[in-house]
């Protein structure tokens, strides 16, 4: 029986210009059938508006098959009082996946935006609202699916709830269900460098945690679990070395009360359906020490002396330790520091502070002042404009218990004319100049941080 004949290298050649006309005849077929980039425009902003559930618009839409196949979003905007605004979005999607009915990027790639936290909470809510079902964490089904291989941002400008913008940029590499292989988060142009970096660990739901802050480190691990109904928990240990707290706060935009190197351990968790959750949840808990530090804006023997009505200064420690709690919660962050231990060469200090919403409720116990012992010192509002007072009924009673009974007297003395003070309602705030006088209003008490400063 002939065998069938063999295709020679010249009739495989002579192939070639019919399949080049098949494609060209292809793609001008698809080219003829995909809308124009302006209709396609208006149908992302309508996609993007009933995902959302807020309207979104989109300035341009642009799309390519060769080199490479791409579409390109520019000037995409919510329409909030504070938009979220992206400036240029591109995405370079797999073509065989599209072939065969998936959207697969091999890149993701977002070139300046502006996200105000407070609009963020408006998205999304709309599918939820009207069927009640939560959205889910992470696709089911295919476990090997990885929607978006990388991502890649820059210039992107997150803006905090009272205000704060920060600038940031970064890239990650995807698993699949949107576990990231490895990504970087950066500061650009601070220094010192100022990042995190994560790097899977065996193919499992922990990554190893790189931190360069304040010209220090704060490396750990960190581990992700989910749930039998897609429910996530984040659990996590980090330690904090040598991290310059002015330094490490300046790098978001923030200003410190304090300089110093410290160094500790972090606990972290957080749960919830989603990654946006898991945010809004995290609550972290920090055992700290500093030695030395200082004070950068206040004076405690000052503060004593004048009953709280200057202040201005600097107050040199020589040690400073305790534990900083923060909670996420929708309304924003809650600090608590607790177990504050201060000394220096002419003082003592302890206490505890909350600060939410910018704004500080403080209570502390100096000691060694002048020779007072337990003088209580006040530290209440704008957490940029505090405002301090020492009862002046416990610098009278330390003067008294110091003459009556030398030592533990001062001590006695201290705390029952402060307590006195108090109960008469005759001690009054020091008031910043050109501010009305009189006590902030305060919250009632609660161990809910959840509840504080609403």
């Amino acid at each position: 029986m002939p065998s069938a004949p063999r295709s020679t290298p010249r009739s495989r050649f002579g192939l070639l210009p019919l399949a080049g006309v098949a494609v060209v005849v292809g793609v001008a077929g698809v080219v003829w059938w995909i809308p124009s980039e302006t209709e396609l425009a208006s149908r992302a902003a309508a996609m993007a508006t009933e995902r959302l559930g807020v309207p979104v618009t989109v300035g341009r839409l642009r799309w390519q098959l060769i080199p490479s196949p791409q579409v390109q979003l520019e000037d995409v905007a919510t329409d909030q009082p504070q938009p979220v605004q992206l400036r240029r979005l591109t995405a370079h999607p797999h073509i065989a996946s599209l072939l065969r009915g998936r959207v697969v990027l091999e890149r993701l790639e977002l070139d300046g935006a502006v996200v105000p936290q407070l609009s963020l909470r408006g998205l999304g809510q709309k599918e939820e609202k009207t069927t009640g079902v939560r959205p889910v964490a992470v696709p089911v089904g295919d476990t090997a699916f990885v929607p978006v291989a990388h991502v890649a941002v820059r210039d992107v400008q997150w803006i905090s709830r009272t205000g704060i913008a920060v600038t940031y940029e970064g890239e990650a590499d995807f698993d699949p269900q949107w576990r990231p292989r490895q990504g970087q988060l950066r500061r650009p142009g601070f220094s010192p460098a100022t990042s995190l970096t994560l790097t899977r660990l065996d193919g499992a739901d922990r990554w190893r945690t790189e931190i360069l802050l304040g010209g220090g480190t704060a490396h750990g691990e960190v581990e992700l679990k989910t749930a039998l109904d897609g429910g996530l928990r984040l659990t996590g240990q980090l330690t904090p070395q040598a991290v310059e707290v002015q330094n490490a706060l300046a790098a978001f935009n923030r200003r410190s009360p304090i300089s110093g190197k410290a160094s500790g351990k972090t606990t972290l968790s957080a749960q919830g359906d989603s990654v946006g959750q898991l945010a809004q949840t995290l609550h972290t808990q920090t055992t700290f020490t500093m030695a030395p530090a200082t004070l950068v804006r206040f004076d405690l023997s000052k503060a004593i002396r004048t009953l709280g009505a200057d202040h201005a200064g600097t107050t040199p420690i020589d040690s400073l330790s305790g534990q900083l709690d923060t909670q996420n919660t929708p309304d924003g962050m809650v600090s608590r520091l607790t177990q504050i231990k201060a000394r220096s060469g002419v003082l003592s200090a302890s206490g505890e502070a909350t600060v939410a919403q910018q704004q500080i409720d403080a209570t502390f116990a100096v000691d060694l002042v002048d020779g007072l012992v337990g003088v209580p010192l006040r530290m209440e509002g704008p957490v940029n404009e505090p405002r301090f007072s020492v009862p002046g009924g416990a610098v009278a009673g330390a003067a008294l218990g110091t003459a009556v009974l030398p030592g533990v007297g001062t001590a006695i003395g201290a705390r029952v004319g402060g307590l006195l003070g108090q109960l008469f309602g005759n001690e009054t705030p020091a008031v910043p100049k050109g501010k009305a006088s009189g006590p902030a209003s305060q919250p009632p008490p609660t161990d809910d941080p959840h509840k504080l400063w609403r």
